[in-house]
């Protein structure tokens, strides 16, 4: 007897014994999952679904989870942005071995259900997984993380938003960045200029707004 199986949007004829790569369960290597989803079962007596046989299933042992092939996208702009990218993709794939297909009392059967680990909720899983009865433990409630306060300048930093094209975000990036004073900006070295402009994500605008001969100025008075 073989059957056709739905399983992560696509379908497998499977036997009894057949070891298969399919997308990834929500399941440990050594449980045990049914295949609900069941459109087909072959043999002496062939059944097709409308869409699903009625009470059938295909029960299968997880044997592990794994990684497909890497899969390379490379990606290439010219004229304008000239820009290339490349991203690499391995899809997480679970390997099981067909142990059983049943023709009739699936729904009776205790297995839990075989469903993607990335198209359903964890209650949904939690549901399908059978429980264990455990003594129950008072835990403390955990607290919420506070959120990090923004980095702010010292009390006798330079107000450097006085700088053409400084404004509050430009500001507060070059806060991050140690810089709080005219008296820094006026001493940069061309080094300093090429990684401040990294940075800032910003290159060349040090230069074309004249930051180094505003901040002499501003330094004096």
């Amino acid at each position: 007897m073989f059957a056709v199986l739905k399983t992560g949007g696509k379908q497998y004829k499977v036997q009894a014994g057949d070891m298969l790569r399919v997308e990834k369960l929500a399941a440990d290597a050594g449980e045990t999952v049914q295949f609900n989803e069941v459109l087909m079962l072959g043999g002496e007596a062939p059944v097709v679904g409308a869409p699903f046989v009625k009470d059938a299933g295909v029960q299968a042992e997880v044997v592990d989870q794994i990684k497909g092939e890497k899969v390379i996208n490379f990606v290439k702009r010219r004229r304008k942005h000239s820009s290339k990218r490349t991203k690499g993709h391995r899809q997480k794939l679970t390997l099981i071995k067909v142990t059983d297909i049943l023709a009739s009392g699936a729904g009776k059967s205790g297995v839990k259900a075989a469903m993607g680990a990335g198209s359903v909720s964890a209650k949904a899983v939690e549901a399908a997984t059978p429980k264990k009865t455990a003594p129950k433990k008072t835990e403390a409630k955990a607290e919420t993380p506070k959120a990090k306060a923004a980095p702010k300048a010292d009390a006798g930093a330079d107000d450097l938003k006085k700088l053409s094209g400084v404004g509050p975000a430009l500001e507060k990036k070059l806060i991050e960045g140690g810089v709080t004073s005219f008296a820094q900006i006026a001493a940069w070295t061309d080094a300093d200029v090429a990684a401040m402009d990294e940075k800032l994500s910003f290159k060349g605008r040090i230069e074309r707004e004249g930051w180094i001969e505003q901040a002499k100025e501003l330094a004096k008075g």
